[in-house]
């Protein structure tokens, strides 16, 4: 009697610790009471392997979702993936002796066309077999009596008859269909065959571990190196991409080191765009000077052509339109300038008289002295008609910290200021104000800063500065080229189409 349960289609929970079970029956030994499944399927996911078998003692609850009729076996074959788990999925066979018999549905095919009924539709759908296949319950109590003999069955009657209809019932309808076939899309989109999609899971890990991504970026990188170009991805398969503001034809190659100077540099920067710009002596730089000032430019030019760029540079700090906007009158910035008696100070002052012009409320501190140089003067009596507040003392600095501190109090020659109580009192104010600092024309890095700028502005070609000086940018103060070549310095411009330009150490 158990042969008559082969190629039945059951469901087997084995409890919470094995899970369940979906198949056909392939094998019931009464002996041993085991049970066995072809093409197992375990919570609802297909098993690696081709057959399980089940001892008595391990299921709680046993369910047929199949019952083959007379002959049906061979023809419906093995079972399809989506077949296990769903009741009511059969294979077509031929009529019963008495001509009733019948199954609604068919075994899933790639080449047959295949119905994907609504989710309303599935609630009502069942199947109806032949008078032979809808037994009656003792006679599937006959039949399941082998199955049944140890404890650990436990079969449920409604899990059968729930699937079946009394065979006068009327058919209910399938939607999709015409004339018994599936439109070209339904069955080009549904119709493959799910057994070749691969039971094992696609290895990432695996498949990305076979790209070499160093040597594809050094291989990128090598091509840019020679082309000079930019370009993303293969590099013999993209062509370069230019700018609108790129010159398209063959030129000469481009010199990086354009300023050579008659001594070893101690230091040297680059621009944005890679040009070498070398650190000079202070010497070197007094001399250029000279010889700049004997040829017609003074002293007086290159302090108007230090304060505008200064100004310039403290415009951006204090963020440019953004912050100096007619719309931003109740954000107006402070600027702190701190101005020594020599030509430095002077320079902060022009620098100063320039942000005050541009709606800066600038706040000049300069000591009081006997005797002042002529520049200074000349520079205070300009600064005297704008909105700027002069003050000689300490006290009279704003407690409150400042948008930026301008410090113009160091000097390349005058070291013994950095005695006097006026600048220690200077330097610990600016000190404990917290505010950013931007030094202008600070000295060499041999003579210790009191205060530590995070920005140093330097004139013409910098001085080699030290790490207390920041970040260094370099202005163009207005020396004509052959004045360079007089003190031996071969000089090319990196200025470009700005008065400053930002320096990064090499």
């Amino acid at each position: 009697m158990a042969t008559d349960w082969l190629g039945s289609i059951v469901s087997i929970n084995c409890g919470e610790s094995l899970g369940v079970y979906q198949g056909r029956v392939s094998a019931v030994d009464q002996v041993s009471q085991t049970i066995s499944l072809t093409r197992p399927f375990h919570n609802g996911v297909k098993c690696l392997v081709p057959e399980v078998t089940f001892r008595a003692g391990d299921i709680t609850e046993l369910k047929i979702l199949e019952i083959p009729g007379p002959g049906d076996s061979r023809q419906c074959g093995d079972l399809q993936q989506t077949e296990v788990g769903i009741p009511g999925v059969g294979c077509q066979v031929g009529p019963s002796q008495n001509g009733t018999g019948k199954v609604i549905k068919k075994p899933m095919s790639s080449t047959a066309p295949q119905n994907i009924p609504r989710r309303t539709d599935m609630k009502n759908q069942d199947i109806i077999i032949s008078p032979q296949q809808q037994c009656s319950k003792s006679y599937m109590d006959r039949h399941v009596e082998t199955l049944t003999q140890s404890k650990g069955f436990r079969r449920r009657h409604n899990s059968w008859s729930s699937s079946s209809r009394h065979p006068n019932q009327a058919t209910p309808k399938k939607s999709g269909l015409k004339n018994g076939q599936m439109k070209n899309k339904d069955d080009e989109c549904f119709g493959d065959d799910i057994d070749e999609i691969p039971d094992t899971d696609f290895d990432f890990e695996g498949n990305l571990a076979l790209f070499d991504k160093a040597a594809v970026f050094e291989e990128i990188e090598t091509y840019e190196r020679r082309s000079g170009t930019r370009s993303r991805g293969t590099p013999n398969e993209k062509p370069a991409r230019y700018r609108h503001d790129e010159n398209i034809l063959e030129s000469e190659p481009i010199v990086y080191r354009r300023i050579v100077v008659p001594q070893n540099a101690n230091k040297e920067f680059c621009t944005d765009s890679g040009l070498v710009v070398p650190s000079v002596s202070y010497e070197l730089h007094k001399k250029l000077l000279a010889v700049a000032e004997k040829h017609g430019l003074t002293l007086e030019r290159r302090l108007e052509m230090t304060g505008v760029c200064a100004s310039q540079m403290a415009l951006s700090l204090l963020g440019g339109p953004n912050r100096l906007n007619p719309k931003n009158v109740h954000q107006r910035p402070t600027v702190a300038l701190l101005c020594g008696p020599h030509v430095k100070g002077a320079q902060g002052i022009s620098c100063g008289r320039h942000l005050s012009n541009h709606d800066v409320h600038v706040i000049l501190f300069l000591p009081n002295f006997v005797k002042m140089l002529e520049s200074i003067t000349n520079e205070l009596n300009l600064f005297s008609k704008t909105q700027g507040q002069q003050v000689s003392s300490v006290k009279d600095l704003p407690d409150t910290p400042v948008d930026l501190v301008i410090n113009c109090l160091d000097c390349h020659e005058n070291a013994f200021l950095r005695d006097q109580p006026w600048y220690k009192a200077v330097v610990d104010w600016a000190n404990q104000n917290r505010a950013p600092v931007l030094s202008i024309d600070p000295p060499i890095s041999e003579m210790e800063q009191g205060i530590d700028a995070k920005w140093s502005l330097a004139l013409g070609l910098p001085l080699p500065l030290g790490e207390r000086a920041g970040r260094v940018y370099l202005c163009d103060i207005g020396i004509p080229q052959k004045v360079f070549q007089e003190v031996g310095i071969n000089y090319h411009s990196p200025f470009g189409c700005k008065f400053v330009i930002p320096l990064h150490s090499t």
